[in-house]
């Protein structure tokens, strides 16, 4: 079995019909898929889809971009088939919201997880220039010790050698995407070999980054199955192994 990790399908904007994805993730054999929230509203659609489809799970967060508008969602604990927080972090790719905003919302969602023993779904993305003299892993790691007891992920997980063992170092899983399918920077690719089967999460993002090799149109949870391909083939083992494996940190993770 496949499990997609982390997937868009419940946004009102997922071009793609749900019926006809769920049945094409089936037919490939992704047995759940986790539908990640990025605001208010779309914890509250993700909870919402996970409770008509008993193979999808939701995670309820604000995703750093969207913390100008808040990031209350305190009252969505108590949802059925809520198994993480997330995606939550920073992201100075965009200034799209304050850095200070973009904290105080980590430091709150945090606490949350944290209150209700979740696993925290993380993105964290840097910018090409520091923001107000701060880059983002500078920022990042100080509050992450700041807490005690975090469990999680770094989701689409695309950094440096260093980052990635930071993240090690704290025992987080590392979600890889279509981007390590399609990579050409050679840095980059050995990193994603070097990441721990033990560690190692799948997901699509879907409906952004679709993988190889069949970029170009919607991504969809089905297209899971060619970032296992991928990553199977360029460490030479089973697919099979691969996908257990994975599906296996999945479930410890977010007790699925």
């Amino acid at each position: 079995m496949l499990i997609d990790t982390h997937c868009h399908i419940h946004e009102s904007d997922y071009p793609l019909d749900s019926t006809v994805v769920l049945q094409h993730a089936k037919d490939v054999g992704v047995g759940k898929m986790i539908c990640v929230g990025t605001s208010e509203k779309s914890s509250k659609d993700a909870i919402t889809f996970g409770g008509l489809h008993e193979n999808i799970y939701a995670s309820i967060g604000v995703h750093p971009h969207d913390t100008k508008d808040g990031y209350d969602i305190e009252g969505l604990f108590n949802a059925p088939r809520l198994v993480a927080v997330g995606e939550i972090g920073l992201d100075y790719f965009y200034a799209h919201s304050k850095r200070e905003i973009q904290i105080q919302a980590l430091e709150a969602q945090i606490h949350m997880a944290l209150a209700h023993n979740l696993p925290i779904i993380f993105h964290v993305r840097d910018a090409a220039t520091v923001i107000q003299g701060h880059s983002v892993w500078d920022d990042f790691w100080p509050i992450i010790d700041n807490f005690h007891g975090i469990r999680g992920e770094l989701h689409s997980f695309t950094d440096s050698q260093i980052q990635l063992e930071n993240g090690l170092k704290r025992d987080f899983f590392i979600g890889v995407n279509g981007i390590s399918t399609f990579t050409k920077d050679e840095a980059q690719k050995a990193m994603f070999t070097s990441i721990p089967l033990s560690k190692l999460l799948l997901e699509t993002d879907a409906p952004f980054l679709t993988p190889a090799p069949v970029r170009g149109i919607v991504n969809e949870p089905a297209f899971v199955k060619y970032v296992a391909e991928h990553h199977a083939a360029v460490r030479n083992i089973p697919l099979d192994e691969l996908a257990a494996v994975t599906a296996a940190n999945a479930t410890v993770l977010f007790a699925l």
